[in-house]
């Protein structure tokens, strides 16, 4: 079995129509990056940003988006030589079976699904609190038994709330899922222009209350630490590993490395052009907003429209903050939903999932079946369990993801250096380094509770793998 878990392979891909019918090309470099933008500003920059400031970091949340954006840089460019190389759908997945071997792929592929549907869930929870800000805005309310997850987790144990389910972000997300059904072209249509939109509302937000920032709510820029990491260095810490969830997601480009027109050109500009972008928008609204209001009170679902409350002279602004966010969180689970049916694809057509993954609809050339389960299990987390446990799952996941990354440029710089390349990462050996080291950081200072779910976690992978994909391998069934 040792043998069989160290079989990588080959790194050049495959024909995408080796298995039935190809999914359609449709994406140019527009395309990737509105998609890596779609999928990374959301939850992060309208949720996650003001309890990260309240509860670790303060001020200082600006220089924890510094370090979580330099720890997203190191990997974007691994990403990046990685598409223009291998430019297959799978993301880390097919990156890993290139240069770790099978098992590494499994278990960077079951923590795949923790970064894109568990964060999609996650996401949709953060909709259903601007959705119900901005139905009260206007005079509706629903109640909150379905407003609401039943499940809490505080202070290390699952607690009930009395609430029925989160009934807003089941609606959503089913209604992006039959979008994802119908077709990429019109996914990625509908998702650009989300994506303009949202960009523009945010740059709003920003420009408009720079002019009222308060900068003695900056001071003292690092707060004097608490005790263990609330404020001082290592709350920043925690903060940046929390923000980290806000880049989730400019990667997701190379999952549609089938659906690219070019993609040994277009997607490593999409991959880096989205990250630059979102990092630029980040730190000015991260820092607009600790500026409006004192830090300790952004601990909310909403903070941005509670940042603007303090306000009255911006009353106005909040009903474009709402739009613009719910508008900015439905692209990142639409984009979310794109992604993971691929995953599955892939996995399908390598025999570790069973084969009804790799089916294709013959009208919409989409991943059909793989969206529907993507679409209900994402429903399902998001209407049960809460923010804050969903948040720090999908971090994990992806930072265990993004190490592997890192190593297996280097590994393939010396395995197959002859390999074609059309983007290679500056100063590699440096860079790669940095990057599994800063993602080691990060998951270094993740709480017991996190390392105790995500060991659950693997474990469930490991058994699936016995039990379904160590026997149906294709590898292993071609090594016979």
């Amino acid at each position: 079995m040792l043998t069989q878990l160290l079989a990588k392979k080959a790194p050049q891909a495959e024909p995408d129509d080796a298995h039935g019918p190809a999914l359609r090309r449709t994406l140019g470099p527009w395309g990737l990056t509105a998609l890596g933008i779609g999928a990374v500003i959301g939850g992060g920059i309208f949720v996650i940003t003001g309890v990260a400031a309240a509860e670790h970091a303060g001020p200082a949340i600006i220089i924890s988006f510094i370090l979580a954006a330099i720890c997203s840089t190191f990997t974007a460019l691994c990403y990046a030589e990685f598409a223009s190389m291998i430019p297959v759908s799978g993301s880390a997945y097919s990156y890993a079976y290139a240069t770790l071997g099978e098992g590494a792929a499994w278990f960077i592929g079951w923590n795949l699904i923790l970064e894109y549907g568990v964060s999609a869930s996650a996401v949709a929870v953060s909709w259903t609190g601007y959705f119900v800000s901005l139905l009260d805005h206007v005079g509706i309310h629903i109640p909150t038994a379905l407003t609401n997850a039943p499940l809490d987790f505080i202070d290390g144990h699952f607690v009930f709330t009395g609430a029925l389910f989160n009934l807003p972000a089941v609606g959503i997300t089913l209604a992006l899922t039959w979008l994802c059904y119908v077709g990429i072209k019109e996914s990625t249509g509908i998702n650009m222009a989300m994506v303009l939109l949202k960009t523009a509302l945010i740059i709003v937000v920003i420009v408009v209350g720079a002019s009222h920032i308060d900068t003695a709510n900056w001071h003292p820029f690092i707060p004097q630490n608490q005790g263990g990491d609330k404020y001082g260095w290592s709350g920043i810490l925690r903060g940046a590993s929390m923000v980290f969830f806000a880049y989730i997601g400019f990667e997701a480009t190379s999952t549609a490395a089938q659906e690219s027109k070019n993609p040994q050109r277009d997607m490593p500009i999409g991959t880096l052009a989205s990250l630059a972008i979102c990092t630029v928008l980040y730190i000015a609204m991260a820092a607009v907003l600790t500026g409006l209001v004192p830090f300790a009170e952004l601990g909310t679902s909403e903070p941005v429209v509670t940042a603007i409350r303090q306000h009255p002279e911006l009353g106005w602004l909040r009903g474009i903050v709402e739009v613009g966010a719910l508008i900015g969180l439905s692209s990142v689970v639409l984009v979310m939903i794109i992604a993971q049916p691929r995953i599955f694809m892939i996995m399908g057509r390598d025999g570790l999932m069973p084969k009804v993954f790799t089916t294709i609809h013959p009208k919409y050339r989409t991943p059909h079946i793989n969206t529907v389960i993507t679409g209900v299990g994402i429903a399902l987390l998001a209407a049960v369990f809460p923010l804050n446990l969903l948040g720090d799952l999908t971090s994990m996941g992806t930072l265990v993801a993004f190490c592997a990354v890192c190593a297996g440029v280097m590994i393939l710089r010396r395995t197959a250096p002859g390999l074609p390349r059309t983007f290679r990462v500056p100063f590699a050996p440096v860079t790669c380094v940095l990057g599994i080291l800063s993602c080691v950081a990060l998951l270094w200072s993740m709480g017991v509770r996190n390392w105790v779910l995500m060991g659950v976690w693997t474990v469930l992978g490991v058994v699936m793998y016995v039990a379904y994909g160590y026997r149906h391998s294709r590898l292993r069934a071609g090594s016979k």
